[in-house]
């Protein structure tokens, strides 16, 4: 895929300047693009429900199929709704029915696609509203519906699509494709630059795309310690060190170390998010791993409820400690 420059470079966001055109674009999640392509291919396309994480590529897989199924009259054949638009009950009725209603110009054997994004924010009423319209026009309209959890879409609809399930991207598919955008950007990077944009990444595309926008708009050189400075995360290195005082069993360091993360100005949910994402990678004995982990996850538990105060952490710290204590692991 080929991309013009813009005058200065960042006149527009890199996420919508290497959005994918076609299905063979999309990254990742191979067997739903394999179904997607299918339906490209026999040109029936049925209601669609699209549901996973945020960045995985659900709405620009709808975009790139009805590219596909529509060609030139992509721009009159397809309605697309947000979150940011106003989607209560009187949108499904008017807006929604309205182009529903209208007649269009489409290639032999295709229909209309109405692609509602983050389906799972419509009220339940409107929901109702909307599974009697795709009934009504189901001979010339067709839905795709994306969402992040399926279960909040009413069964009805459920039961009226195809639904498509899509995961979290892995690290080398957006590792591939931020060294093809470096390349094309023109943009000076280290490995281990791009190694730490996945990492804050978690999975998710349109976050990678953008924290590495934002780290050549503030640095123009793309490194660990530059990236970090861009998404204000902890650095992994400084959480490490106190889960290498945890597992020696050194209460008052680790207690030491947690107080002067904390003191930098990181929130207790920037601080434990990290700490979770770094013991899940960490080199130690998978009893003790487990462990850790379920420590970790009653402490987000209890930040997650409001209760976001340094004395959470230190209390996480001494936990940890002691499981090294009772594993018999101390060195």
């Amino acid at each position: 895929m080929t991309t013009k420059k813009t005058k200065g470079g960042y006149d527009v966001p890199w996420v919508e300047k290497y959005r994918p055109r076609s299905l063979d674009d999309v990254v990742g999640n191979e067997d739903t693009l394999v179904r997607l392509r299918a339906i490209a291919e026999d040109g029936n396309m049925p209601n669609l429900i699209l549901c996973g994480p945020p960045g995985t590529g659900k709405t620009s897989s709808v975009h790139a199929l009805a590219r596909q199924l529509l060609g030139s009259a992509y721009n009159n054949g397809v309605l697309e709704l947000n979150a940011s638009d106003s989607r209560g009950i009187d949108v499904v009725r008017n807006k929604i029915k309205g182009f529903a209603m209208n007649k269009v110009s489409l290639p032999v054997g295709r229909h209309k696609i109405i692609i509602l994004d983050e389906a799972d924010a419509m009220t339940g009423a409107a929901q109702q509203a909307l599974r009697r319209t795709m009934e009504i026009y189901s001979n010339t309209t067709r839905f795709a519906l994306a969402c992040n959890v399926s279960t909040k879409i009413i069964e009805p609809i459920q039961s009226r699509a195809a639904i498509l399930r899509y995961s979290r991207l892995a690290d080398e598919q957006i590792l591939n494709r931020l060294r093809y955008v470096c390349e094309q950007e023109e943009v000076s990077y280290t490995d281990d630059g791009l190694q730490a944009i996945i990492f804050t990444a978690e999975g998710d595309m349109r976050n990678a795309l953008n924290n590495l926008q934002a780290t050549v708009s503030g640095f123009e050189h793309v490194s660990t310690t530059n990236v970090f400075k861009v998404c204000d995360q902890p650095h992994p290195k400084k959480v490490r060190s106190i889960i290498d005082r945890c597992l020696k069993g050194n209460t008052p360091e680790a207690v030491k170390a947690v107080t002067e993360l904390w003191n930098t100005g990181y929130s207790c949910s920037d601080i434990i998010g990290t700490l979770f994402k770094v013991a899940k990678s960490y080199e130690m004995p998978e009893a003790l791993k487990l462990e850790y982990l379920r420590e970790i996850g009653f402490a987000h538990m209890k930040i997650a409820d409001g209760v976001g105060t340094l004395l959470q952490l230190l209390g996480l710290a001494a936990r940890l400690c002691q499981k090294v204590e009772v594993a018999g692991v101390m060195e």
